[in-house]
């Protein structure tokens, strides 16, 4: 029986409304929503895939397989996982992490830029329904993809934009969420050929993150120094592979992809536990572990 069949990964502990949502990129996480890849599928529509993608058709068993022990990692360090219902005509259903983004005050529904993935709208409405979760938010101008947002830290919300996978047009309406609750909000441009800000960017624990600072704007790096938020250098290679691609698990420990070896020592020298899932055939069409994963509920770290 797959992960997925499994009462005892599925088990949906209740999200209270009281008690769910982000307010950081690295407080405890508690909830995280997936999807099955049992229709997975590539199309080169991002640098990454055109890079690494060969005449080969992915192998669906495989990265079924591979799912799986994501699925058990997260099940290993306390996280409940959920699902959403996979959909035959939606190949890259399993990035949840573009669809939608859970905020302090509800989830935001995003405006997905390629046709490919416009369906995948009607099912994240259905879970956050499902669970009684409030919807804020649902874009409407321009596009906006999860893989260009960070909740970064309490009060501070950075949203990259390259007019590609995000418009200015579709952060500014997201960010207004943000704004009306009083958080600051820093909108960040960037070369449309790292496909979404998580390539190049992302937070692995309090205070620490993950840049590839050989093509990063100065403008990102000035304002992670200026909040006093530690940077592990990322070479464009590292960056290429995946390595900037994390998900923080809380309590110091982070997760990644067993093959972003010199990374995993990078986070290691800073005293991180590092879990680390292997999922090539997810990493070959340009999905990392923070594409693959939408967090739903992460304890507060605001006073």
């Amino acid at each position: 029986m797959s992960l997925h069949d499994s009462p005892n990964v599925t088990a949906e502990a209740s999200l209270e409304t009281d008690k769910w949502g982000v307010d950081s990129e690295y407080g405890v996480l508690k909830d995280v929503l997936l999807c099955s890849p049992q229709h997975y599928g590539w199309v080169p529509i991002n640098s990454v895939v055109r890079e690494k993608m060969t005449e080969n058709v992915p192998d669906v068993v495989a990265a079924m397989s591979q799912h799986d022990e994501i699925v058990s990692a997260f099940g290993e360090n306390g996280v409940n996982v959920h699902f959403l219902e996979p959909q035959p005509h939606l190949i890259f259903q399993s990035d949840t992490r573009d669809s939608s983004q859970m905020t302090p005050w509800g989830a935001a529904i995003l405006q997905l830029r390629h046709i490919e993935r416009r369906g995948e709208y009607a099912s994240v409405i259905d879970f956050y329904r499902s669970k009684g979760i409030p919807i804020p938010l649902m874009s409407s101008r321009g596009t906006i993809e999860g893989g260009d947002i960070s909740v970064t830290k309490p009060g501070l919300v950075i949203v990259g934009y390259s007019g590609e996978r995000t418009t200015r047009d579709g952060a500014e309406e997201f960010t207004s969420l943000f704004k009306k609750n009083g958080w600051r909000v820093h909108l960040q441009p960037f070369p449309e050929h790292f496909l979404h800000l998580d390539v190049i960017f992302s937070m692995a624990a309090e205070n620490l993150a993950l840049v590839c600072t050989e093509v990063a704007p100065d403008s990102l790096v000035d304002l992670l120094r200026e909040e006093k938020i530690r940077i592990i250098p990322v070479t464009y290679k590292e960056a290429m592979e995946l390595g900037c691609n994390v998900v923080s698990l809380g309590d110091d420990r982070v997760m990644t992809s067993r093959h972003n070896r010199s990374v995993i020592d990078k986070l290691r020298a800073e005293g991180l536990k590092v879990v680390d899932p292997y999922f090539p055939e997810f990493a070959k069409g340009g999905s990392g572990i923070h594409c693959l994963t939408m967090p739903l509920k992460r304890e507060p770290v605001a006073a």
